[in-house]
């Protein structure tokens, strides 16, 4: 007999093991260092996910939009969360129950090849981050962080405005000071690849930062 099981619907509707959690701007999913017992999905929304050395440093390492998972180091054996998880804007968060989604994904094949993919994907994001710090300018980092947040390349419609972030959030992401984020937000702007109306607006022409060598 043919599942009738539906990943989507599944996300989006709470049930067994699952809850919807709302989470405004600055608000905090979870913290380094606590329990991890679950999994989030994010229906709407963006997430920052941060780390904190043992001398207080702090560092941004992932910035994720809707319909992405995270937390999800639980399943691979971690018990405590490695990383913080904070709300950069109004966000629904879908909370999966680490021992209930495991059933699913050993009993659904659908919702198996839908996280299978988030997790490859996650892999190659972290790859090209890795390949990013390595071997660009931070110019070039600043214009790839700027399209990966309004989803140039990504399925579905790039985002019209990015949500406000701080050019501090900016910086800690790219790996540079404020200072030089500064400099290369107005250097974007003035060239027409960005624009500041209600929002952030990037343009595809941001791009040629990326390309040009």
């Amino acid at each position: 007999m043919k599942s009738t099981f539906n990943p989507k619907l599944f996300l989006a509707k709470v049930g067994k093991g699952r809850t919807l959690e709302q989470y405004k701007k600055g608000d905090q999913v979870f913290a380094q260092g606590e329990l991890a017992d679950a999994i989030f999905y994010i229906q709407k929304g963006k997430i920052k996910i941060t780390v904190v050395s043992r001398r207080g440093k702090e560092a941004v390492i992932g910035i994720l939009g809707a319909n992405e998972f995270f937390g999800e180091g639980c399943l691979a054996g971690q018990t405590m969360r490695m990383s913080s998880a904070t709300s950069l804007a109004d966000a629904s968060v879908m909370r999966l129950v680490k021992k209930d989604l495991i059933l699913v994904l050993q009993n659904e094949p659908a919702f198996s090849q839908l996280f299978l993919q988030h997790v490859l994907s996650r892999n190659i994001r972290v790859e090209e981050d890795l390949v990013d710090q390595l071997f660009n300018s931070s110019e070039k980092r600043l214009a790839r962080v700027l399209l990966l947040l309004a989803k140039f390349g990504g399925e579905g419609e790039p985002e019209a405005v990015i949500p406000k972030m701080s050019q501090e959030t900016l910086a800690e992401i790219v790996g540079t000071t404020r200072s030089r984020v500064n400099f290369f937000m107005n250097r974007f702007r003035k060239m027409g690849f960005i624009e500041y109306n209600g929002g952030l607006h990037v343009h595809s022409s941001l791009l040629n930062v990326v390309l040009h060598d």
